[in-house]
């Protein structure tokens, strides 16, 4: 797990050198496991490494490669958390993933199963993108594996299914009343 070093010290990245030995040592002070009163023998562990890293310029230097990497990752995580169009997104592609296989159940109760290549093709979502969504409906108790190893809606897939088919026609319903 990434560890960000600046925030640690609570320091710019852009700090110097002389900024990061006087942050270490009122730091290394103040949680010095031989400090009664506010030692901190893990958090001193942590200061200690931040400090051994950033004051060697070629540790830093690869740390910093680290560094802009996680902020850009984190910048596109809040970037995405912001954008509505994804959930909107995930959201279709849950129903088109329970609609997919209630009508494979309600088609064949027997052999209700679509296997991950199939769910790919039918979805027109590559593995990668569905991984996510087969987790939650898993986790939801909507979909499972079946003895096969293929998924299939679940009873209770079945009526989430039929509770929202019920919500959209009574909204596309009040949509063309107004």
């Amino acid at each position: 797990m990434f560890v960000d070093y600046y925030e640690l010290l609570e320091i710019s990245p852009n700090a110097n050198s002389e900024t990061i030995e006087r942050v270490f040592r009122y730091f290394a002070m103040r949680y010095h496991p031989d400090n009664q009163d506010t030692g901190d023998e893990s958090r001193f562990s942590e200061i200690l490494e931040a400090h051994n890293v950033l004051k060697d310029p070629v540790k830093r230097a690869q740390y910093d490669i680290r560094h802009k990497d996680h902020l850009n990752l984190r910048t596109e995580l809040i970037g995405e958390a912001s954008n509505n169009t994804t959930i909107e997104r995930d959201v279709a592609i849950q129903a088109k993933l329970l609609s997919l296989l209630y009508v494979k159940r309600r088609q064949d109760v027997n052999n209700p199963g679509i296997g991950d290549t199939e769910i790919e093709r039918l979805s027109g979502c590559p593995r990668e993108h569905l991984e996510f969504h087969l987790w939650y409906l898993k986790a939801k108790g909507w979909i499972g594996r079946i003895e096969n190893g293929t998924y299939a809606i679940t009873v209770e897939g079945i009526d989430r299914a039929n509770s929202e088919h019920r919500r959209d026609t009574t909204i596309r319903l009040l949509d063309h009343a107004g």
